[in-house]
């Protein structure tokens, strides 16, 4: 069930009102209620009428004379969680979102003034030329109907100028002389014109909804995300608590194990997607939330709610739950908001665009910063849950820090880090070396999914031969490595490709020459 949250409009609790009304004559004629539920019903209604309407009247159909610029009142989270969660309210086709930004019908709504959208606006069209004030909207991300009093405005001041006629009553925008230096002087201060910006405090709310944090997946659910990893019964054991605690943890052990696959594939225990924003605004600083190199976009399908996307806020956008891995090129400005001088835009740090997902520190220890800078930096985090950063103005914010932090070392956790960092840290998980029956097994299905033909004798022969007999350790990524050797050995010499004793010395001699 779909959970929405913000400031609901006249007209939008009128929606649900109606909607209210009509799905509770369905339920009347199909599955009884308890009195509870429908005192609940009755409460949450005359809440909606008397936010729509101003009065406490229970009549609905009195709602359509209220006047439709009425001022909005914002609702409780409590209220919107109560609301979303009452049956009948929004239907078996919601999303599967805990949240849903909905469209701001008023300036003031999206927390959005004058000057910010006529900044946008003049920037865009110093960039473009001539856009029609439809192409203006889409490309800041808000509804047409809340440009259009700016636009109309700006064509007073003779800033811009209408230089033709669209469709639906619109009009073909472009800049006068005194718009075209009105915009230059934007653009020196900051050369943003994408969507308009969301403010830090709903941002931080969503989060609050959003979080992985109480999710607590359980064992199917940890199948489902590991299908293509064969993870024993003891692994699985010792990862469950840790992925449901939501905190931190250590994957450790020799290289090759999987610890990295592992850490990916853990995003998929928790919802599938959230919601972030585009951009942010902080105290008149842009800072650009959305990184395609980061996050897959997760666009709603036409059968998949009962909101169409014209009720969405455009500002936001549904990305598949993050999953983000840094490695040896971490260094502390990635962990910082870092300002452009020549854009005057600033980039959101790596634990930022990770919120409400997985934060995957892999290669632990080898980074080019010293290990105690990293632990001394999140320390705090790790533990209240929350972070602060510096604005290009020098101010600091708090902004949250909610995502599952994992370590991934081949190194010994103990000569890295003290105890005051292990104890935030509260699982220890070793990535152990696989045992034959799974060696095996890794070999069958690495074979299928490379298309070569298993050979049951072949590998029997590889595993006597390459490793009893020099007593070498198996490894999880070995089966996929020396296939795939097999497989070019074959192409290169013309031969069907098929595991053969020899195609198999062939990749062993080259695979493990310097091991």
């Amino acid at each position: 069930m779909s959970k929405a949250w913000g400031a609901l409009p006249a007209s939008s609790a009128r929606s649900l009102a109606i909607e209210q009304t009509m799905n509770s004559q369905q339920l009347e004629s199909s599955t009884p209620s308890s009195p509870d539920q429908v005192s609940q019903l009755d409460m949450l209604l005359a809440r909606i009428n008397s936010m729509a309407a101003g009065t406490s009247t229970d009549d609905v159909a009195a709602l359509d004379e209220q006047p439709a610029t009425m001022p909005a009142e914002r609702v409780s989270m409590a209220e919107i969680n109560a609301l979303a969660s009452s049956p009948g309210m929004i239907g078996d086709a919601a999303l599967d979102d805990c949240f849903v930004p909905r469209r701001p019908t008023s300036l003031d709504q999206a927390k959005l003034n004058d000057t910010k959208v006529e900044e946008l606006v003049l920037k865009f069209l110093l960039a473009r030329g001539d856009a029609a004030g439809r192409s203006i909207a889409e490309q800041i991300r808000l509804p047409f109907i809340l440009i259009e009093k700016t636009l109309a405005r700006l064509k007073l001041d003779q800033v811009i100028a209408y230089v033709g006629q669209a469709a639906m009553n619109d009009y073909v925008c472009r800049l006068t002389e005194s718009g075209a230096n009105r915009a230059r002087l934007y653009a020196n201060h900051c050369t943003y014109y994408g969507a308009a910006p969301v403010c830090l405090s709903d941002y931080i709310r969503s989060v609050k909804v959003q979080s992985i944090e109480g999710q607590y997946p359980t064992r199917d659910k940890l199948l489902n995300a590991f299908s293509d990893l064969l993870i024993d019964e003891e692994m699985l054991q010792r990862l469950g608590p840790a992925i449901s605690s939501g905190r931190g943890m250590f994957l450790y052990g020799y290289p090759g194990n999987g610890k990295t696959s592992i850490a990916e594939r853990v995003t998929k225990s928790f919802g599938p997607t959230i919601w972030i924003p585009r951009a942010l605004a902080v105290d008149g600083d842009i800072i650009r939330l959305f990184d395609p190199m980061c996050h897959e976009e997760a666009p709603l399908e036409e059968n998949e709610s009962l909101l169409d996307n014209k009720d969405i806020d455009q500002r936001w956008i549904r990305i598949k739950r993050p999953t983000i891995v840094v490695g040896g090129e971490l260094t502390m400005d990635h962990l910082e908001i870092t300002f452009n001088n020549d854009t005057g835009i600033s980039e959101a740090p790596v634990q930022l665009k990770s919120n409400c997902g997985i934060l995957v520190i892999d290669d632990f220890g080898r980074q080019k910063m010293r290990v105690d800078e990293l632990l001394n930096r999140w320390i705090v985090p790790l533990e209240k849950r929350y972070d602060y950063l510096n604005l290009s103005s020098g101010k600091k914010i708090q902004v949250p820090f909610d995502q599952l932090v994992i370590f991934s070392t081949n190194l010994e956790p103990r000569d890295l880090v003290d105890d005051a960092f292990m104890r935030r840290i509260p699982y220890k998980i070793e990535v152990k070396d696989p045992s034959k029956a799974n060696f095996c097994k890794l070999f069958k299905i690495m074979a299928k999914v490379l298309d070569v033909p298993f050979n049951p004798a072949a590998v029997e022969y590889l595993i006597r031969t390459h490793y009893e007999s020099t007593n070498r350790p198996y490894r999880n990524c070995q089966p996929r490595d020396l296939i795939l050797q097999v497989r070019n050995y074959c192409n290169y010499n013309q031969l069907p490709i098929a595991m053969s004793p020899e195609s198999f010395d062939f990749a062993a001699d080259c695979y493990f020459s310097v091991l």
